[in-house]
């Protein structure tokens, strides 16, 4: 490694936010690597009772006197953060008051860039899903990949890939707060960049400037393949290949799309040749163009083989809350729920069009949980006109994550805007036994927060009735 290497003489590893999905994956590196892990979280989860059984020793107080012996000595282990914990945390307050290397989980991600080829996937929405498609269509193909994904990919039942012998490693680069900046990609990719995390970046221009010094972190070997018609204006250094995406336009774009009996096919069209006939595992709009992207990814790193992408692509079944089925019964009146982590306006439209696509002839409920308080004062006008497009919505309280409530920012305000007739703003609480007393058609769950923890429940009462 470099010299700005966090873990040339480390042997353990502590991680604090050791149950989150970004950092689950880096856990799991590190235990093939050899190292010892451990970490704390506030709850234990399905995730963390994963890692547990791997091998990472998970504690769940936030008090320093849970640090592992092992694991308190700086000259041998090092500590990576995530931003969602508070300094103030007693571990946390441990770690920096006895002088032990605290990094945050994105310069750990840096470092792991700098010693491969990392195809690096950033945006405001569609970095989850583009990043493991493209993941899926490097892992078929003889090359392999590492991954680092966002979501936990159904292909796989989890969120990471190993490859002891293959050059890449596929990222979903973070823009919040600026975690992006510590990668080094081979290939960038962009997929959007409407504003988002303005808690972090206060305007629109200092959020586009963020992406724009992304861009200046590709190798001077490397590639930028960014959509067509985004505000931000790139700055790839002397060397650096452009090129432009998109599903009707760009170097790499759709031909040919054929809609017919939930299926999706496309042409795959590249400036320097074509892929036909490539059929969508998960036969949604929006996904046509999230293969494109992950497609000219891979087809920039030269490892596009024909008979592998069609087969990835059509095999591909998407991460967990990335438009996810809970429900799908057949015949022409049987009944859907459908759950997706959309929780940006532009992600919650895009996702109600995909299902009213799917479902052109059956009422579409919709039941959205805000996540932040900050992303709903932003963007509430934004909401309300995203979820105006359904029959039906159910509103939820906000999901407030790392923040604090805000004065006067409720689900409310977004609530007062929803134009159509048909809507209800209820607590989290009351969600299911709402659901039950509802003779839905097609129900669509949204949002960031933990709405999905009860589906089971729902998908149980609706199957008994």
């Amino acid at each position: 490694m470099k010299p700005e290497s966090s873990l040339s003489n480390k042997t353990n590893v502590y991680f604090v936010g050791a149950g989150g999905i970004g950092m689950a994956a880096l856990e799991r590196y590190l235990l093939a690597k050899g190292l010892k892990v451990a970490g704390y979280d506030r709850t234990r989860t399905d995730l963390t009772r994963a890692l547990e059984a791997e091998g990472v020793g998970m504690t769940y107080g936030g008090e320093a006197e849970e640090i592992p012996v092992q694991f308190r000595n700086p000259d041998t282990t090092l500590v990576v953060y995530t931003p969602a914990v508070p300094e103030s945390l007693p571990i946390f307050k441990w770690f920096a008051d006895n002088g032990f290397e605290i990094v945050k989980r994105a310069r750990l991600l840096g470092e792991i860039t700098r010693m491969s080829k990392g195809l690096c996937f950033a945006g405001t929405h569609g970095k989850t899903t583009t990043s493991s498609m493209a993941a899926h269509v490097l892992h078929s193909g003889a090359t392999g990949c590492s991954a680092f994904l966002g979501g936990v990919l159904r292909n796989y039942g989890t969120n990471f890939l190993l490859s002891d012998s293959s050059p890449y490693t596929v990222i979903e680069a973070d823009e919040y707060d600026r975690s992006f900046h510590h990668l080094s990609p081979y290939i960038a990719v962009i997929t959007a960049t409407d504003p988002d995390h303005l808690d972090i970046y206060g305007t629109e221009e200092a959020y586009l400037e963020s992406f724009a010094h992304f861009t200046e972190l590709i190798r001077p070997d490397g590639a930028l393949i960014v959509h067509t018609g985004l505000k931000l204006k790139p700055r790839p250094g002397e060397g650096v290949r452009v090129y432009t995406y998109s599903r009707d336009s760009g170097d790499f774009h759709a031909a040919n799309i054929r809609r017919a009996e939930g299926r999706v096919v496309f042409d795959f069209i590249a400036p320097d040749g074509r892929i036909g006939d490539i059929e969508l595992g998960v036969p949604v709009e929006i996904n046509i163009e999230n293969a494109i992207a992950a497609i000219a990814a891979v087809w920039v790193a030269g490892e596009a083989d024909e008979a592998t992408v069609r087969k990835a692509i059509g095999s591909f079944q998407g991460p967990k809350r990335r438009f996810e089925f809970h429900l799908r019964e057949s015949g022409p009146h049987g009944r859907a729920v459908i759950d997706d982590y959309a929780h940006h306006p532009d992600e919650l439209r895009a996702s109600i069009q995909s299902v009213k696509s799917l479902y052109p002839h059956r009422k579409l409920t919709v039941a959205f949980q805000p996540h932040l308080y900050s992303r709903t004062r932003d963007f509430a006008g934004e909401f309300a006109q995203a979820l105006s497009l359904a029959d039906s919505v159910i509103l939820l309280d906000i999901y407030p994550a790392r923040e604090q409530p805000i004065p006067g920012v409720t689900s409310q305000i977004i609530f007062d805007s929803i134009t159509c007739a048909d809507k209800k703003l209820i607590g989290k609480k009351d969600f299911v036994e709402e659901i039950k007393n509802r003779n839905f058609e097609i129900l669509l769950t949204a949002g960031a927060g933990d709405i999905c923890d009860l589906l089971p429940q729902i998908v149980e009462n609706v199957t008994e009735s």
